[in-house]
C-alpha cells in the first residue's frame, strides 16, 4: 500500500510540475506577442526610449528587399523621420519558447513610407529573442513582404 501512495504521490507531482511549465510557458508566450505589439505602438509614437531598450545592441535587421540593418541605422531612420510608420497591425502570432530564447512569428499590416516612397502592405515577420537580465531583447529581425495573387 506505502508502495501505491509513493507511486501516485510521484506521478501526481510529475503532472503538477508539467502543467506549472506548461502554464508558464503560455504566459511567457503571452508576454512575448503583449511586447511584440508594444513594439509596433513604439514604431507609431517613435518611441525612441522603449525601442533602445527593446532592441538588444547586436541586432540584425533584414528588411524585405534583403537589405541588412543594424539597430543604429533602424533608429537613426525612424529618428530621422526618414522612416514613418503610420499604422501597424499584427495577426496570426505564435510564440515558441525555448528557455532564455524564444521566436514569435506573425503577419504584420502596415501603412508606411520609407524615404517618401509608399511601402505599406502585409508582411511576415520572424523575430528572435533572447531573456537577457530578467527582459526580453529582440536579436534578430526578418520582415518578407507577402505578396498579392
Amino acid at each position: 500500500m506505502k508502495r501505491i501512495t509513493a507511486v501516485v504521490s510521484v506521478v501526481g507531482l510529475v503532472f503538477g510540475v508539467a502543467i506549472l511549465a506548461q502554464t508558464q510557458t503560455k504566459s511567457v508566450e503571452q508576454e512575448l506577442i503583449k511586447l511584440v505589439n508594444d513594439w509596433m505602438n513604439a514604431e507609431v509614437k517613435a518611441d525612441m526610449a522603449f525601442l533602445d531598450q527593446f532592441i538588444a545592441e547586436d541586432c540584425v535587421i533584414t528588411d524585405p528587399v534583403g537589405v541588412v540593418w543594424t539597430k543604429a541605422q533602424f533608429l537613426a531612420g525612424l529618428k530621422s523621420g526618414e522612416g514613418v510608420v503610420i499604422s501597424s497591425v499584427l495577426d496570426n502570432m505564435k510564440a515558441r519558447v525555448y528557455g532564455d530564447a524564444a521566436v514569435v512569428t506573425g503577419r504584420m499590416t502596415t501603412k508606411q513610407t520609407f524615404k517618401g516612397k509608399d511601402i505599406s502592405g502585409q508582411y511576415q515577420c520572424t523575430d528572435t529573442f533572447i531573456r537577457k537580465a530578467g527582459r526580453w531583447q529582440c536579436v534578430a529581425i526578418h520582415i518578407s513582404m507577402i505578396t498579392q495573387k
